[in-house]
């Protein structure tokens, strides 16, 4: 009896979604990769330039219509990955959940809660997402240490909010 050859099913729309998310070893998931981290890159030097008071105040329409275009990117991502991960629940609460999570929840806070305007500046921590892109998670003890040494050198409080910081970095002490 001659067995029929097998037919591989055509993937559903979930699982291609989660194959181009979660795995970086096929052509759409790197080409995914690589647009995300320009994108993570490019949202980090909108955070950086609307820092720098001079910057912020002569560009604050484009830098704010910026920062909401990532932020909408950014949850959309953050929506495909919780519907196609394989444990939602795990995914939310892991340390890249989180980050995700993170990255642009900030920005949705200050609009409906101006008061934590605060809160906004941890937007920061999206360059932490290129780790898992790189797979070098095994450096974040690393950048933890160099983020407090950064921390410390600039000193941070509610009222500069980082504002002095790209400029401080170029100045003699």
């Amino acid at each position: 009896m001659a067995t029929e050859p097998q037919i591989d099913k055509p993937l559903s729309f979930k699982q291609t979604l989660y194959k181009v998310i979660f795995e970086s070893d096929t052509p759409t998931g790197r080409l995914f990769d690589q647009i995300l981290i320009l994108i993570i890159l490019l949202s980090i030097a909108v955070v950086i330039l609307d820092s720098v008071q001079s910057i912020s105040e002569q560009y604050h329409s484009i830098l704010f219509a910026l920062e909401w275009l990532f932020t909408f990117i950014f949850t959309i991502e953050y929506l495909a990955r919780l519907y196609c991960a394989r444990d939602r629940k795990k995914y939310a609460f892991s340390f890249f959940g989180i980050i995700d999570l993170i990255a642009f929840l900030p920005t949705y806070l200050a609009f409906f809660f101006p008061e934590l305007h605060t809160l906004i500046d941890v937007r920061v921590l999206r360059l932490l997402r290129i780790f898992r892109i790189f797979k070098l998670t095994s450096f974040l003890l690393e950048y933890t240490h160099l983020a407090n040494e950064i921390g410390r050198a600039h000193v941070w409080t509610p009222v500069t909010q980082w504002s002095r910081m790209p400029s401080s970095a170029w100045k003699k002490k």
